[in-house]
């Protein structure tokens, strides 16, 4: 069986997982080994012993240098301050815990599924648990909702898919989008899709509000100019993150009065 996945690049990080020696602790001098020798291969060695995939590496990384500061460019600037972001997120330790855990076949087998269904319903969870925020500050609001539905354009036939429609799918006044991912750019890009969705098939005057994750917008900043714009143009009436809990609250009681719900 051919293994297409094994391509230059994973040969030399490979290569790069097998120089690395055995031992019960590691520190900075042992990152600094491995990013000085092939930066990139470096940061992918460190992103697999944390477990992670490439965009929520990045995020991390993003928290503690800043935006544009995750490369080689800002590592050869600053290399002592880059390590101690990879120290801080914990790949020292990760890679003393892997290095020293004794493996067998079972992990092999878990560590695959891990990997495919794993991150897919960690995507999952990361999304019901944002639309579990904004529906407890639905329930304190408004007595009538519909949730993950598919509601009544204004043409009266067109549907499309939301996550709330107040105070019915049948009748909505009111349209809550929303969308927490930190794990692939790609299910932001389709965001953008959705939204765009709901916009076409809405009414004018219905209400539509979006709610979303703010950290993994940090690192699709295209993405977010382009729902900015849209609430600029009024497509949009407002955007939230979980921080901005009190002004979506105080929104969504100041909606209830002006449609007298």
């Amino acid at each position: 069986m051919t293994a297409e996945w094994l391509d230059e690049t994973a040969g030399r990080i490979i290569k790069a997982i097998h120089e690395i020696q055995p031992k019960e602790k590691y520190s900075d001098k042992d990152l600094e080994n491995l990013l000085s020798s092939h930066f990139e291969d470096g940061k992918a060695v460190c992103r697999l012993f944390m477990g992670l995939s490439k965009d929520e590496f990045e995020t991390i990384l993003t928290q503690s240098l800043g935006a544009g500061k995750t490369g080689v460019s800002s590592y050869r600037l600053n290399p002592s301050r880059f390590i101690s972001a990879l120290i801080e997120a914990g790949v020292t330790e990760q890679m003393a815990a892997c290095v020293n855990t004794p493996v067998e076949w079972t992990d092999i087998l878990v560590e695959r599924l891990r990997s495919g269904r794993g991150r897919a319903i960690r995507g999952q969870s990361r999304g019901r648990s944002l639309e579990d925020f904004v529906e407890e500050l639905i329930k304190g609001v408004f007595q009538n909702y519909d949730s993950r539905c598919s509601f009544v354009g204004k043409d009266g036939s067109r549907r499309a898919k939301a996550d709330f429609a107040i105070p019915s799918k049948d009748e909505p006044l009111i349209v809550i989008e929303a969308k927490g991912y930190a794990a692939t750019g790609s299910k932001q890009t389709d965001v953008l899709g959705d939204l765009r969705e709901i916009v076409a098939t809405k009414r004018h005057d219905t209400v539509l509000l979006f709610v979303t994750d703010g950290l993994t917008w940090r690192r699709r900043m295209s993405d977010l100019r382009k729902i900015v714009e849209m609430q600029n143009t009024g497509e949009v009436a407002r955007i939230y993150t979980r921080s901005k809990r009190e002004d979506f609250g105080q929104d969504l009681r100041t909606l209830r009065e002006e449609f007298g719900l």
